[in-house]
């Protein structure tokens, strides 16, 4: 499943997912219908889950991203299926992740400032009985968005 050629499909479309198929197929060295069949398989087994773009986050008014660590005592499958609810509600929240360690919970926020933030913050208290949140605020966006490592 693979190859060289499905490994150089997927390298490609991390990086320009408006790329066409015949631009897939020439730059794989396929035929444009060999090179279609393999990102039909691909999207078919899963390994190609949609088509997004990805945005400036600073152009779209959102410069504040939070890293929030969230401790809890729970850990009942019914406070995690409404913690997840919750969570989910927030479109603030752009990554969510159940972690091991000294915190259960990782979530990436985006916002436009520090007001922003304040009112996910409070929403995000509010929803579910939570331990501890702890946020880390970045400085900077050294790298963001990287594609996968496709060897």
């Amino acid at each position: 499943m693979f190859d060289q050629f499905n490994k150089a499909i997927l390298r490609l479309l991390q990086r320009d997912g408006a790329l066409t198929q015949r631009e897939i197929a020439e730059k794989v060295n396929l035929s444009a219908n060999a090179c279609w069949n393999r990102i039909q398989a691909l999207k078919r087994d899963g390994v190609i889950l949609g088509q997004t773009m990805r945005l400036d986050r600073d152009k779209l008014g959102l410069g504040l991203v939070v890293f929030v660590m969230v401790r809890t005592r729970h850990h009942s499958m019914d406070w995690l299926t409404e913690f997840r609810r919750h969570v989910s509600s927030i479109p603030e929240v752009i990554d969510f992740y159940r972690i091991g360690g000294d915190y259960d919970y990782l979530l990436k926020v985006v916002a436009e400032d520090m007001a922003g933030y304040d009112a996910v913050y409070r929403r995000l208290i509010s929803g579910v009985e939570l331990d501890s949140v702890t946020s880390y605020f970045a400085m900077e966006a050294i790298e963001e968005q990287r594609p996968f490592p496709i060897a």
